[in-house]
């Protein structure tokens, strides 16, 4: 890519849109393109079109999404299944129209099995049943691989599809009903903090672990796979022959009662900590392997310990100490989609 592309970041809002925008800013990068949800609504198929035949961007990163923690997946399977099929059709069907050089499509690690092999190499994809709660918005996901996959064989493009682990970061959703489990946990442990609390309630047993990366350095790896000269990308994909599907992993994981305890001493908060096991445990672990993107030169940069300081850092430039009311106040006004 080179500086004045012009550049297409969809979802440029959402945790890792916003965070692969400040990467490309950091970079150089000078002509990007954004559109709002109320700008550009990704599933009407013409709205797209239109928006690609004026814009005619050179490179896209694929971000938006309708996205959601174990409850929304689990209560929504339809939205999360429709609307994401919908978006990834119609932007990456643009893209191909258009002549889009490279785009990078995200994804998530809940493509793979629920029981996988640990950690999880990119070739485990379709092995085995997934995790019930998820499935719908993971089908979404494992379809926009293949139609990766499927534009690379039949068109010759480069469309990389990047999966990256469990993210957190700036601007992240912090909605109990409908956030991942560490902006959940950090905002249960400030307004324990603030309002003095014996106790804080965590969803499921405390077991299954998970492996988390700051969105950062996702944006990083995402940036520098969509730098990827073609004789670079031929040879990691086979020309086409391989499944353009690249993991984007932090290197270790944790259980979930590990990472409350270090939620928990990053906010400040003393109290108990104690598990629901009437609520869901999703699936038992999710560590992936990232041999294929390190051995190209990526490394993670931010370790748990400082990427969860400089979250709650954000959380609380965001809500101070009135969190609860005014994430309810941002979720009313919003009503967005993840794009």
């Amino acid at each position: 890519m080179n500086s004045n592309d012009k550049i297409y970041v969809a979802g440029h809002r959402g945790l890792a849109g916003s965070a692969i925008v400040r990467r490309l800013q950091a970079a150089g990068y000078t002509n990007l393109v954004t559109r709002s949800h109320a700008e550009l609504d990704l599933t009407d198929a013409a709205a797209v079109r239109r928006f690609f035949a004026d814009e005619r961007p050179a490179h896209v990163f694929l971000a938006a999404a309708k996205v959601g923690g174990i409850v929304a997946n689990d209560t929504y399977p339809a939205e999360f299944i429709t609307q994401n099929l919908a978006i990834q059709n119609n932007v990456l069907s643009e893209a191909r129209k258009h002549q889009v050089q490279r785009l990078v499509f995200l994804g998530s690690s809940c493509i793979y099995p629920r029981d996988c092999a640990q950690p999880i190499r990119e070739s485990y994809l379709l092995t085995g049943p997934l995790e019930h709660s998820n499935r719908a918005y993971a089908i979404a996901k494992i379809a926009g691989v293949e139609t990766c996959w499927a534009f690379n064989r039949q068109y010759q493009t480069r469309y990389i599809a990047a999966m990256p682990t469990n993210l957190y970061g700036p601007g992240d959703n912090y909605d109990l009903q409908n956030s991942h489990v560490l902006p959940a946990l950090m905002r249960k442990m400030h307004e324990g903090k603030v309002n003095g609390a014996r106790s804080v309630s965590v969803w499921g047993s405390g077991i299954p672990r998970r492996e988390l990366l700051h969105s950062d350095d996702m944006a990083a790896a995402c940036v520098f796979l969509g730098d990827l000269n073609d004789t670079a990308f031929d040879r990691l994909f086979d020309r086409g022959a391989l499944a353009p599907l690249i993991n984007i992993g932090y290197g270790s994981d944790l259980s979930i009662a590990e990472l409350a305890a270090r939620v928990a001493a990053t906010v400040g908060f003393t109290g108990a900590l104690e598990f629901d096991r009437n609520r869901p445990d999703g699936t038992p672990q999710k560590l992936l392997d990232s041999a294929r993107i390190r051995a190209l030169g990526w490394t993670p940069a931010i370790s748990l310990d400082a990427g969860l300081r400089l979250t709650y850092e954000d959380f609380r430039v965001r809500f101070g100490n009135d969190a609860s009311e005014k994430i309810w106040l941002i979720r009313k006004s919003s009503g967005r989609k993840g794009h």
